[in-house]
């Protein structure tokens, strides 16, 4: 900010290295009118902050405490954490506060730390926004913005029914947000509808960056329920380990699948149970279609029957051909073949949607433009249409 005016009419105060204990979040976007009232209570003399008076102002406005919060309910738990649905006395607006336990001998488990240091750096319209951090004790409360819905809840409450062009706009704003991720080298590792939250305008954000970067895939949570391997690509479930941006690529093709159809399209319960679904469907692999799998001893151990390819458009009738061909692109058994997130963006799927949604700046909504909006989805229940703006249970499956 320019030392003419006071650092505190810039609506971001950006550059805000956390200290050590994590109290501080990296970039905080503050409301205007809650702007004009802090000028009016305390005018500021006309020169820049120095970083330790900034984080001071920052602390007195009630970022980084706990009691800048009300908890308003649980929305779930998971493996190392609690969701809590809350409203922030500060800005009035809702959040989602991820209270993530911290063991006393460890401190913060990995996983926290590592979803906190993913995503303070991550500022996109596709990916849910932390906006502050609080640590205690025994806690570590992660600060998000709230969204009142995910897609496994969007397709429920739609009948399993959306609209075609609503699978568009959706799947192109899950790449977005994956683009953005994979071009700074993150994966996400757990894509699932529960993980795809969506909000009353219909804007889809990735969420839940727990597993992200992890070396292994856990099977069970934290409360041991199993983790669902439906979204998992065929090389992870026969032990590779080999993890780079194609893994998540291959959960992408099963949710266009499921937005299309209405159901999942490989739900195995056991990893053979799953491998023996995709195979079914996609044909056995072989060394042409997945060079080095006969020399997988996991593959060979289970001894698979040569199943052909079937041709997916009988699979998923409601998809167009160009639709088609982007699905079977995203389910490529070889992962240097499959199609990656920013080449996703430019397939012929999504031309109808229009030049301009191409140059968006990172952080505005594809909403942002006139040409782009949601229908009206035909499977709408009778009290529940899938219009997003209407208002729908507020369970959140969160898988942490």
């Amino acid at each position: 900010s320019s030392s003419s005016s006071s650092p505190l009419s810039q609506p971001t105060i950006t550059r805000l290295s956390p200290n050590k204990r994590m109290s501080l979040p990296m970039d905080i976007r503050l409301p205007p009118e809650f702007l004009k009232k802090l000028q009016m209570e305390s005018p500021q003399p006309c020169k820049p902050l120095s970083r330790m008076s900034r984080r001071a102002s920052l602390s007195d406005i009630g970022f980084g405490k706990l009691e800048t919060y009300v908890k308003l309910g649980k929305l779930g738990e998971g493996t190392y954490a609690t969701v809590f649905k809350g409203r922030s006395k500060l800005t009035e607006n809702l959040v989602a506060l991820k209270e993530i336990r911290l063991e006393h001998e460890e401190g913060a488990p990995c996983t926290a730390i590592r979803e906190v240091s993913l995503l303070k750096n991550l500022k996109h319209a596709n990916i849910v926004t932390l906006h502050d951090i609080i640590h205690t004790d025994r806690c570590l409360t992660l600060v998000f913005e709230y969204l009142d819905s995910d897609l496994k809840q969007y397709l429920d409450n739609c009948g399993n029914l959306m609209s075609m062009h609503n699978v568009k706009i959706f799947m192109f704003q899950l790449l977005r947000g994956l683009s953005y991720c994979h071009k700074r080298k993150i994966l996400h590792r757990d894509l699932k509808p529960q993980n795809l939250l969506i909000n009353e305008k219909g804007e889809l954000k990735l969420a839940d960056f727990g597993l992200a970067r992890a070396k292994s895939v856990p099977t069970k949570t934290y409360s041991n329920e199993v983790v669902t391997l439906w979204y998992r690509p065929p090389d992870v479930l026969l032990g590779s380990t080999e993890y780079s941006t194609p893994i998540d690529m291959w959960g992408v093709g099963c949710i266009l699948y499921e937005m299309a159809t209405g159901r999942p399209m490989f739900p195995g319960s056991t990893v053979k149970e799953e491998l023996h679904l995709v195979f079914r469907l996609m044909g056995t692999p072989t060394e042409e279609t997945w060079p080095g799998i006969s020399a997988n001893e996991e593959f060979k151990s289970y001894l698979f029957p040569q199943y052909r390819a079937q041709a997916l458009i009988n699979h998923v009738p409601r998809l167009d051909t160009e639709g088609i061909d982007l699905l079977s692109a995203l389910l490529l058994y070889d992962t240097k073949k499959r199609i990656s997130a920013e080449a996703s963006l430019t397939h012929t799927y999504f031309l109808s949607l229009g030049e301009n949604i191409h140059s968006l700046p990172d952080t505005s909504s594809v909403f942002s433009l006139k040409e782009v909006q949601l229908q009206k989805d035909p499977g709408h229940r009778s009290s529940h249409s899938c219009n997003p703006e209407t208002p729908r249970r507020n369970k959140a499956d969160v898988n942490l």
